[in-house]
């Protein structure tokens, strides 16, 4: 997969870098120093004014690149969920998941620093869990796994075995919206099929 430009991922997520490796894209990473607190409104707004945020932040100092930002969080009805502070945390955030469908958003901001133009646009996915039982949240919250992901869970690691059905982008599920990208670069004109 060819661009026109110098890609650069605003972000050290190892989920995000994998999925772009996956696309066939080249790639640097310059992680995005955004301030990600004073943040309000909708998730949808909050998650795309963050992706916005990192994605300016890096490319204030580029020539000549594409900059991709990216945030992604766990809405179940109004109630957000970001990352987990502690094992409790993580456990109150499985809990009430267990049983229900929740929403998966990840906001997308492109930015070309050639042009100037920036594209600024979110994801959402679905995702039910099955009715969850204690002790196996207790035993995935321990397991450490759920303290740098929002909504406390990985569904490409352990916690895949709670899903009972997804509607719509697995990849927007482990915290990059590829599908979304993809449409995006190519309306752009950036990128060289």
């Amino acid at each position: 997969m060819e661009f026109s430009r110098r890609v650069v991922l605003a972000s050290s997520s190892p989920r995000r870098r994998e999925i772009l490796d996956k696309l066939g894209v080249a790639f640097d990473i310059i992680p995005s120093n955004a301030d990600e607190n004073d943040v309000s409104g909708s998730a949808d707004e909050i998650v795309m004014s963050l992706a916005r945020r990192k994605a300016e932040s890096v490319a204030k100092g580029l020539t000549g690149a594409l900059v991709i930002g990216c945030d992604t969080l766990v809405a179940l009805g109004d109630e957000i969920f970001g990352k987990p502070g502690s094992v409790s945390q993580a456990e109150g955030m499985l809990s009430e998941l267990s049983g229900n469908t929740h929403r998966v958003l990840s906001g997308l901001c492109l930015i070309d620093t050639v042009t100037g133009s920036m594209r600024v646009s979110r994801d959402v996915t679905y995702v039910s869990f099955r009715k969850l039982g204690q002790d196996e949240i207790r035993a995935y919250a321990e397991s450490g796994e759920p303290m740098d992901k929002a909504g406390a869970y990985a569904i490409q690691g352990g916690a895949g075995r709670f899903v009972s059905e997804v509607k719509g982008s697995y990849d927007n599920i482990v915290g990059f919206p590829s599908e979304l990208f993809l449409r995006e670069v190519r309306q752009m004109g950036i990128l060289e099929d």
